[in-house]
């Protein structure tokens, strides 16, 4: 059977409601295998966190990932891909 083709791609999350990082932490330590790097920038004087999550996943992976961040009460996630 085929592996199923893998995809760099860019996650950008930001986080407004502070209660959420605590799960969404957990939720890209579940993913950790694929993640290629992560940076977090706070941003104090509007309250929000900035966050760029670099992964290297099948499509199906990196889908299931975004869905579940963006999903987070006060949490919002767009996704990037590589053209190959």
């Amino acid at each position: 059977m085929q592996e199923p083709q893998k995809r760099v791609a860019l996650i950008g999350i930001i986080v407004q409601d502070p209660a959420s990082v605590e799960r969404m932490n957990a939720i890209l330590h579940e993913y950790r295998e694929f993640i290629i790097g992560r940076m977090g920038l706070p941003y104090r004087e509007k309250g929000i966190s900035v966050i760029s999550v670099a992964v290297d996943a099948p499509s199906t992976v990196i889908s299931a990932l975004s869905g579940k961040i963006g999903m987070l009460s006060g949490v919002s996630a767009k996704t990037v891909y590589s053209t190959n």
